[in-house]
């Protein structure tokens, strides 16, 4: 059946929601389809319609067709942008046939066969060794039971699902089937997705040819359809990622007039940028999800998760901002530290002052977001206070000290602009679309670079109407910088044939990616993928009566304070300007092995999960987490599976024995004053549990704090580190790689801002470096 969450919110999801359709050209059979190409699974889902009426009723009928790789055992349309009360499609291949199925959901349960469409398969469906296709005319389609139809003279927003799981008995069309492996949604204009009546009356009687004369923009993806010639327009600089690091370097480049394309694989995300994503009470305000500080804890338990990359098995962002367009935005200046050589840089990045300043001068940093100045929701603040004052703790503003980073604490900094999410979407993106050198492509993903050898031709994507069989090239002199983040970038390498040689022979197994690979003579031996660090952080929930734990952020999207949402509304003030985290501190620690580790810790209403044997007031409830960050020693693996999904290989937490007592002291200190303050409960972990017991036992995956670094680590030689001291990759002479992979180690906080100050340097040193366009 259809995933219930993967609908439930539908009704607030507009036209430019997820994938945009465009216009291609089927060439097996010559029809102009609207439609996307879906860049994780590969499988192609169009439509057209008859002209519409110059007066009475539009036809009730289209022509669509859906094209798979042969491992999506089925494929389906909701033609109305949600599973419930909306006409289904649903198609899988039987042996050399294509198998169809109307379908229809009063709940969410297993869809139900449904009358009233009258389906006819056309000529070019076609089953083969690599893909199945299902081109069909459908009749009265257009309007279903209780009210629903296709907007077919307006826009509107189009919902597909798949599986790899076959369907319980494929000839049979009236079989129950599994729920879905995957979902998404794409935005479509129907208004520009007709034909003329010449061509509709002969492509749905099964002719084919026609249409207007010109290049098509792209083709199907099927090994039985020939790729159109497109004409491909070559760049000086191809970016890959429009996260933290994509942006600062795109649009550095861009500024010192370089042409430059950044490629993401996803899409809008705030207003400014094209989402259009927003709860009803937003309605009217141009404003998304995306843009609303306070809507962040909603990123993880809303029912339509569209942005988080679907082939990764992390939380990671794929939309326009990457990571910072869904994250807290917490935001430190790195302090010198960061880029210390002791901790793995080389000695030419030690001076990051300069880039620092730059990053400033474009994203200052703010501790009281709401614009009128005031702070809303501090209860949390004043009772962790208590704990760490008796310490020795003193109170700074964090980001006028960044070098002190013992026994600190101050209000969380954020890289928020007027109230709304700012970051680099609202900075670096917003100067760089300004010019006539620049190029955004969207929803648009990179596989692997073309390379003859050490020389990067171009890069490989799933768009065909960007380049023959969808490849960019490079001007003569051109590079391409990775910055896909700390699992897009090892992935894009594996797969052009980089890094360590079972992640490659994994590649050469597939059989898209493997025929693109280079010769194995050209393979790159690179530790790719290794070194890898994240935070490990603990929860400590706790209650006290002065805390509003605003009912634990449950009702933000749906139902919000009235007053709060209105105060924001009115002038981005209030409770929404900021997001959760409400402190932030810092304590220095020597570890067994008399090395200084750091802990932080972030405080914030709520909490994400309670276990206690106590009695407990939920509406005071809160949180402090607790992370290890510079210093600590204990590394992961980052690889991919046989499906090519990004995934850890070895956890990174807590590997290194000499990790876990600092935690554990960390620990123990914030909680050593509870009895000193009035009122003040610890409930989870409760007195049934140690705070050994409590850590032996947290899960590994639950230490998980999305900060990792150094899959694609930067050093002195081939040996031990994938790109250089001007972050190219070792064995190559025009790829270089600009995000997080490339950090050595552990920032001291959160690693936004060290990310873009490692990009403002990352890029003045490509652009330094001779032999560049």
């Amino acid at each position: 059946m259809w995933l219930r969450s993967s609908f439930s919110v539908l009704a607030l999801v507009g036209s430019a929601l997820a994938q945009t359709a465009s216009t291609y050209i089927d060439t097996a059979n010559g029809i102009h389809f609207t439609g996307v190409t879906e860049p994780v699974h590969g499988v192609t889902y169009g439509l057209v319609f008859p002209p519409l009426a110059t007066s009475g009723s539009n036809p009730n009928e289209f022509i669509g067709e859906i094209v798979a790789p042969i491992a999506t055992r089925w494929a389906a349309f909701a033609l109305g942008g949600a599973m419930l009360q909306n006409l289904l499609l649903v198609a899988w291949p039987n042996g050399g046939s294509i198998v169809r199925s109307p379908r229809f959901a009063t709940g969410y349960v297993q869809p139900t066969p449904y009358t009233g469409p009258i389906i006819t398969n056309l000529p070019s469906t076609t089953v083969n060794a690599t893909h199945w296709k299902w081109v069909f005319r459908c009749q009265n389609c257009t309007s279903w039971s209780g009210g629903g139809s296709i907007p077919v003279d307006a826009g509107g927003v189009l919902a597909w699902a798949m599986s790899t799981t076959a369907v319980n008995t494929p000839a049979d069309p009236n079989s129950d089937f599994a729920e879905h492996t995957d979902f998404g949604f794409f935005g479509i204009n129907f208004a520009n997705a007709h034909a003329s009546a010449t061509d509709y009356t002969n492509w749905s009687a099964g002719g084919t040819g026609g249409g207007p004369t010109g290049t098509p923009t792209s083709s199907t993806p099927t090994s039985t359809t020939p790729t159109p010639t497109v004409s491909a327009t070559p760049y000086d600089y191809i970016v890959v990622g429009a996260g933290p690091g994509g942006l600062v370097t795109a649009d550095r480049l861009s500024e010192a007039g370089k042409k430059v394309l950044l490629i993401e694989r996803g899409g809008p995300s705030t207003w400014e940028t094209g989402g259009r994503y927003q709860p009803a009470w937003l309605n009217g305000q141009q404003l998304t999800k995306f843009d609303v500080p306070g809507l962040f804890e909603s990123m993880f338990n809303d029912g339509n998760p569209f942005w988080w990359c679907k082939d990764v098995s992390v939380f990671a962002g794929c939309l326009i901002g990457g990571g910072t367009s869904i994250n807290g935005a917490l935001y430190w200046y790195p302090p010198d530290s960061d880029f210390s050589n002791g901790f793995g840089w080389p000695v030419s990045w030690g001076n990051h002052a300069p880039y620092t300043a730059k990053l400033k001068a474009r994203l200052p940093s703010t501790d009281a977001p709401s614009t009128d100045g005031k702070r809303y929701l501090e209860q949390s603040f004043s009772v962790a206070e208590q704990l760490l004052k008796p310490q020795g703790y003193r109170q700074v503003t964090i980001n006028d000290v960044p070098n002190q980073k013992d026994h600190v604490y101050g209000y969380s900094a954020y890289n928020f602009i007027g109230g709304q999410r700012g970051g680099p979407v609202a900075s670096y993106l917003r100067t760089a679309k300004a010019r006539p050198n620049f190029k955004l492509l969207q929803y648009t993903l990179v596989t692997n670079v073309i390379r003859n050898g050490s020389q990067i031709l171009g890069v490989q994507t799933n768009d065909t109407s960007v380049g023959p069989n969808g490849v960019i090239p490079l001007t003569p002199k051109g590079r391409v910088i990775l910055s896909a983040g700390s699992f897009g970038s090892p992935r894009i390498l594996f797969q052009s044939g980089i890094g360590p040689s079972d992640m490659i022979n994994i590649v050469k197994a597939d059989a898209t990616q493997g025929p693109r690979l280079p010769p194995q003579s050209d393979w790159i031996n690179l530790p790719v993928g290794y070194n890898v660090q994240d935070n490990p952080s603990v929860n400590l929930v706790f209650t006290h009566p002065s805390i509003d734990a605003y009912e634990n952020w449950a009702n933000i999207m749906s139902n919000p304070r009235s007053a709060d949402a209105s105060q924001y509304i009115k002038s981005r003030s209030g409770v929404f300007a900021q997001a959760s985290p409400r402190m932030n501190f810092w304590r220095a620690y020597s570890g067994p092995d008399q090395r200084t580790r750091w802990s932080q810790g972030t405080v914030r209403p709520g909490a994400a999960s309670v276990t206690t044997s106590y009695p407990y007031n939920a509406s005071q409830i809160f949180t402090i987490t607790t992370y290890l960050s510079t210093g600590i020693t204990s590394r992961g693996r980052i690889g991919i599976d046989a499906a090519l999904r990004a995934r850890p290989l070895v956890d990174p937490w807590l590997q290194d024995p000499n990790d876990k007592p600092v935690l554990l002291q960390a620990l123990g200190d914030i909680v050593a004053g509870i009895k000193s303050v009035p009122g003040l409960t610890m409930i989870t972990p409760d007195n049934t549990t140690t705070l050994l017991d409590y850590v032996n036992n947290y899960g590994a995956s639950s230490m998980n704090s999305n900060h990792w670094v150094g899959s694609c680590i930067i050093g002195a030689s081939k040996d031990v580190a994938v790109v250089d001291a001007n972050t190219k990759v070792f064995g190559t002479n025009n790829l270089f790689v600009v995000d997080a992979s490339i950090i050595p180690h552990l920032p001291m906080g959160n690693p936004t801002g060290m990310i873009l100050s490692t990009a403002e340097q990352g890029v003045a040193k490509i652009l330094a470096l001779a032999g560049g366009p």
